[in-house]
């Protein structure tokens, strides 16, 4: 299966090129407005997408709809603003860039937190000082004694891959075991999903590639790929699915295009 379904997303890919949906006005930007509140969704916020654009282009918040939720998304937007631009620079994969993303997008949610081990700042992007689960009688994130470690071995394997990748197929693999593994390492109290999923698209930035969205309405399915890949420390159930999830976003792009090209241009009265 895994083989059909690359050979389908490359005929995708080669689709979206042709028609140069990228290239028309504003794409990348409501592109990216979809991205981050697919995002922010799958983390809580309940701002549609129509909500999210209202925010970031006319500074219009949703009626009813709780603060936290619109500072989520004006922050991850600030978030991915900068990634793309340090993706454009080639700036590599560190363990201060990455805690770069997740002050950046914390920054107005988080806050100071004591525990026994010491004080931390979530809003800062200073690892946990403290254990986490995923839900209660969840899966163990390692132990917070490791994180630096780990993320210093993980952003040193991800640059020497990022010499190595040749394929399509190689190097959205790449960006794929990125987000799994740093959200198993679970660096941060919080902001944990936002980074890696943040993290995956840097890398899909920085290699050209169209930037996967992981869509809201399959949040259950994406939550139980990850718990299955970490309970049986295999990747390819956390695979399988993003394969789909790009083959999916790739499909809608090109079928939105087509519907609203076939529309035409028409005088209303």
């Amino acid at each position: 299966m895994e083989k059909g379904i690359w050979k389908e997303i490359e005929k995708l890919n080669r689709e979206f090129n042709k028609l140069g949906i990228d290239q028309s006005v504003d794409y990348e930007k409501y592109y990216l407005y979809s991205l981050i509140a697919h995002s922010t969704a799958i983390e809580g916020s309940t701002l549609t997408e129509m909500e999210t654009q209202l925010l970031f282009d006319e500074g219009v918040t949703a009626k009813d709809k709780p603060l936290i939720h619109h500072l989520m998304n004006e922050d991850l937007k600030k978030t991915y603003d900068f990634a793309m631009e340090e993706a454009k620079k080639k700036v590599p994969i560190t363990p201060q860039f990455l805690q770069e993303l997740n002050a950046m997008l914390m920054r107005s949610t988080g806050s100071v937190h004591h525990t026994m081990a010491g004080s931390f700042d979530s809003s800062k992007g200073e690892y946990r000082l403290c254990g986490v689960t995923a839900g209660t009688g969840g899966y163990s994130y390692m132990n917070y004694l490791k994180i630096p470690a780990k993320t210093e071995e993980l952003c040193s394997i991800i640059r020497e891959r990022l010499k190595s990748v040749a394929s399509f197929h190689e190097q959205y693999e790449l960006s794929f075991n990125a987000h799994l593994n740093l959200v198993t390492i679970h660096p941060w109290v919080d902001g944990n999903g936002r980074v890696s999923r943040l993290l995956m698209n840097y890398l899909q930035f920085y290699q050209g590639l169209f930037p996967a969205k992981i869509f809201k309405e399959d949040r259950a399915e994406y939550i139980l790929s990850l718990q299955q890949a970490q309970e049986e420390g295999n990747n390819i159930p956390f695979l399988d699915f993003m394969s789909m999830q790009l083959k999916k976003s790739l499909s809608l792009e090109i079928e939105k295009y087509d519907r609203f090209r076939k529309k035409g241009f028409r005088f209303m009265f």
